[in-house]
C-alpha cells in the first residue's frame, strides 16, 4: 500500500520558520516527480514548488526566495523548508509524487502563520 505522510505542520508567528517533512513508502519514488500543493480556506488549490529526480525546482511566485524544496531518494522522501512565513501562508499543505501516470497524494498537514 503506497503511503506518503506529511509532517512538521503547526502553529508559527509571522517571520518565522517550519520545516514540513514527507514520507514515502509503499513503492520506489526514486525516479517520480515529488512536490507540495497548498490550499487555503475559500482557494484553489495551489502548486507551492515541485522537485524532479534529479534536483531540478520549481517555485510558485509567492514563495520564491522563502521557501526551499528538497528530496533524499533514498527515503523517498521530499522536504520543504519554510522561512519567513506570511500569514498569507496559512493552508493545509499536501505532498504528492508522481509517476507521469499515477499521482499519490498524502492527507495533509495544517500550517497556520499567525500572532
Amino acid at each position: 500500500q503506497v503511503q506518503l505522510v506529511e509532517s512538521g505542520g503547526g502553529l508559527v508567528q509571522p517571520g518565522g520558520s517550519l520545516r514540513l517533512s514527507c514520507a514515502a513508502s509503499g513503492r520506489d519514488f526514486s525516479a517520480s516527480t515529488m512536490g507540495w500543493y497548498r490550499q487555503a480556506p475559500g482557494k484553489q488549490r495551489e502548486l507551492v514548488a515541485r522537485i524532479t529526480t534529479d534536483g531540478n525546482t520549481i517555485y510558485a511566485d509567492s514563495v520564491k526566495g522563502r521557501f526551499t524544496i528538497s528530496r533524499d531518494n533514498a527515503k523517498s522522501a521530499v522536504y520543504l523548508q519554510m522561512n519567513s512565513l506570511k500569514p498569507e501562508d496559512t493552508a493545509v499543505y499536501c505532498c504528492y509524487a508522481t509517476t507521469g501516470i499515477i499521482n499519490y497524494w498524502g492527507q495533509g498537514t495544517q500550517v497556520t502563520v499567525s500572532s
